[in-house]
């Protein structure tokens, strides 16, 4: 979509002309329960794509598509006399593909959720191959009182080195 602001507004004034225009003055018993989702409008205004989404089952659809198809032109024509610009757009419709994306993607969601479930229970019984830390430490070097303080210079208390 192109960044001209005229385009943008002359896509949301069609968003809504046409929505109205469905809602109100369409009366094809074919034309099911129809939302306009998207608008997009060319840079130099000749042509406007509009996406929209239709409650209900395949049939529904098909019969929804023939009957905005059929009614196209008093669309376009409704729209040119309630923008006013010199040229009134085209009109086209898409169906848009949001609804079936969004339903693709809450099924590998709830997949995730089912592995991640299975991968929990198998964790609950496991235990380690090998030590809890695998990673070496340095072990503390006890003296002879067993305290663990060591001099680092190999000096006693009493000023003498060690043997």
């Amino acid at each position: 979509m192109n960044d001209n602001p005229r385009a943008l507004k002359l896509a949301d004034r069609i968003k809504v002309i046409v929505a109205t225009m469905l809602d109100t003055r369409v009366k094809d018993p074919r034309l099911g329960f129809v939302t306009i989702t998207d608008v997009r409008v060319t840079g130099d205004l000749q042509h406007a794509t509009i996406f929209y989404t239709v409650f209900g089952t395949d049939e529904e659809r098909e019969g929804t598509a023939a009957a905005l198809v059929s009614a196209t032109g008093m669309l376009r024509r409704e729209v040119g006399r309630q923008t006013g610009v010199r040229l009134t757009p085209t009109l086209e419709f898409i169906a848009d593909a949001i609804p079936e994306n969004a339903r693709v993607i809450e099924d590998l969601l709830s997949e995730a959720r089912g592995r991640d479930a299975e991968l929990a229970r198998s964790k609950e019984g496991a235990a380690y191959a090998g030590e809890a830390d695998p990673y070496r430490t340095p072990h503390e070097e006890q003296d002879d009182d067993g305290t663990g303080d060591v001099d680092p210079a190999g000096i006693d208390g009493r000023g003498r080195e060690e043997a």
